[in-house]
């Protein structure tokens, strides 16, 4: 009679559990083009949660206006210049897509001089031109990509309100609901801390001193808009494997094609020195005291993230990797080890 019951249990759980999965996968298909806004808030909320907690709870302050000042405090630091920048080189679409045509003009008479040197060939006309195509096709898709959109916007501060105003409550939810021992949960969520700041703190900041750097550079070299290059290599450099150098490459590109051999030159050896030491430098101490993140799984998580979720994916594709590593390291501590221990007693 015993075994009946707990079979219809397995049965009635298993049913149970079928629903839920259900009813999350038409949640989530239905609600996709909001995740952005989603994993934004989360983002923040991770930032400030220790100060909500502190301000409400220690100060005694009220949760909705602190929520408020909060958001605010956010917008100003963070979000404010993002906007500016992107706005700037929104501005500047036109520019750069004049600049494309310039650029493979340039990469032309450059190639064209090595191949009548070497009598080799490196690539044909129809290549170059192709390539120019896409620089023009693919610049206001790489502005469009980012998730600074007002209706983003207001759907993530809107989320964050209410998940700062019921800060507590929420992450007592999280300890009761995870099917995990408390210690993993907070290990967990120790993780996910120590990522976010390591990605939403200190990407953006290597990128934003790599841009200052080479903003000096570009004034001594006298190359022309030096701002608009400095927001390219400020967004180029949270790029992977690449970085930085898709803005002071076709630079030297452009100096080589006008002549201007010296300046190139001095160009790619302050890039990869000057610039490229800044990045190796910050990523080995900065990231490094943030989160301990392994380099390939930054690389591979911002390419899959900015596959899933657009510029946030910076943030969130290396936590992703990241967690599905700790989900595996935890699920060992939780089912694996006790199967191993219940083995040895049955063995005893």
């Amino acid at each position: 009679m015993s075994n009946n019951v707990i079979d219809q249990n397995r049965i009635r759980q298993f049913f149970f559990i079928i629903i839920i999965l259900l009813l999350g996968i038409v949640l989530f298909w239905q609600l996709y083009s909001f995740l952005p806004a989603f994993l934004g808030a989360i983002t923040i909320y991770i930032l400030m949660h220790k100060a909500m907690l502190y301000l409400t709870e220690k100060k005694k302050w009220r949760k909705g206006w602190t929520a408020i000042l909060l958001m605010l405090i956010s917008f100003i630091v963070i979000l404010l210049p993002i906007g500016l920048l992107v706005n700037m080189l929104s501005s500047k679409v036109t520019y750069a897509i004049q600049h494309s045509a310039e650029l493979v003009e340039a990469l032309k008479k450059v190639v064209g001089g090595i191949e009548q040197r070497f009598n080799i060939e490196i690539a044909s006309d129809e290549n170059i031109n192709k390539l120019g195509d896409f620089i023009a096709k693919s610049l206001p898709g790489i502005l469009g990509a980012t998730f600074n959109t007002l209706t983003t916007i207001f759907f993530m501060y809107f989320i964050l309100y209410f998940m700062l105003v019921n800060a507590r409550k929420m992450e007592d939810a999280l300890y009761e609901y995870i099917p995990l021992h408390d210690k993993n949960v907070a290990r967990l969520g120790k993780e996910v801390n120590k990522m976010v700041a390591s990605n939403a703190i200190g990407i953006p900041m290597i990128a934003f001193a790599q841009g200052l750097v080479g903003l000096i550079g570009y004034f001594i070299l006298g190359v022309k808009e030096p701002f608009f290059w400095f927001g390219v290599t400020c967004i180029a450099a949270m790029l992977p494997v690449v970085g930085a150098a898709l803005a002071y490459v076709p630079l030297a590109i452009i100096f080589f094609a006008n002549g201007q051999n010296w300046q190139g030159i001095a160009m790619l050896i302050f890039g990869f020195g000057i610039i490229g030491t800044v990045d190796n430098v910050l990523r080995f101490t900065l990231l490094r005291k943030l989160g301990d993140v392994h380099p390939l799984t930054t690389i591979f998580g911002v390419i899959i993230g900015l596959n899933l979720f657009g510029f946030i994916g910076l943030i969130f594709g290396p936590l992703l990797i990241s967690l599905f590593m700790l989900l595996l390291k935890i699920y060992s501590s939780e089912f694996v080890t006790k199967q191993r221990d219940i083995h040895k007693i049955m063995e005893n």
